[in-house]
């Protein structure tokens, strides 16, 4: 009953709560953002959401589009800006997801939305992430998020999907929390991303 009628009503309820709390904090970063990256505060990007149905992800931007001599973009950690690595480190680029829940295109937790280049990669195993709507945090993000091999981060995906419940969305948003504040497993400045995934 929870998985299927009233997460959606709780994920949508909060998520609405928390953007009207948070607005002055989205204002602000928004507008530190558009000074630090040329007048694009937001980053757009199409993830796969449950069923694998195709949407657009919102999150700060905390990279600018500096590029090379040759018209290349620099590395990630070399366009990572000042602001956006607070933003990163705080976990406030992930703010702005939360218009997605509010959309119904996420769910406050679940397996986090990957790239869509991911999903012919994925064995039948991996691919049931996608049988729930994807999280803003999840059991992966808790338990070592860009600090463990996409193996265990699937397998603890799944796990998720098998196990979803109250307790233990309640478990992982006290966790989350607890990463935040002592910023565990975020790469802010040496590897501003996670390594890509190949299939293997």
């Amino acid at each position: 009953m929870y998985k299927i009628i009233f997460k959606s009503i709780l994920d949508f309820l909060i998520a609405l709560t928390a953007l009207l709390i948070l607005s002055p904090l989205f204002l602000l970063v928004t507008i530190g953002l558009f000074f630090s990256n040329q007048g694009k505060p937001f980053f757009f990007q199409s993830r796969p959401g449950k069923d694998g149905t195709i949407f657009k992800i919102i999150k700060f931007k905390t990279m600018n589009d500096k590029k090379d001599k040759n018209g290349d973009l620099l590395s990630d950690a070399e366009r990572l800006t000042k602001i956006g690595i607070f933003v990163r480190k705080t976990s406030l680029d992930e703010l702005p997801q939360l218009l997605n829940v509010i959309k119904g295109d996420m769910s406050l937790i679940g397996p986090r939305p990957l790239l869509v280049q991911y999903l012919p990669l994925y064995s039948a195993l991996q691919n049931r992430r996608h049988e729930v709507r994807p999280g803003i945090t999840g059991w992966a993000q808790v338990n070592g998020r860009n600090a463990i091999s996409w193996d265990t981060k699937f397998e603890l995906d799944v796990w998720y999907v098998d196990h979803v419940s109250f307790l233990l969305d309640l478990k992982i948003v006290l966790k989350t929390i607890q990463k935040v504040i002592k910023s565990e497993g975020i790469n802010a400045q040496e590897s501003a991303t996670i390594e890509p995934f190949n299939g293997k």
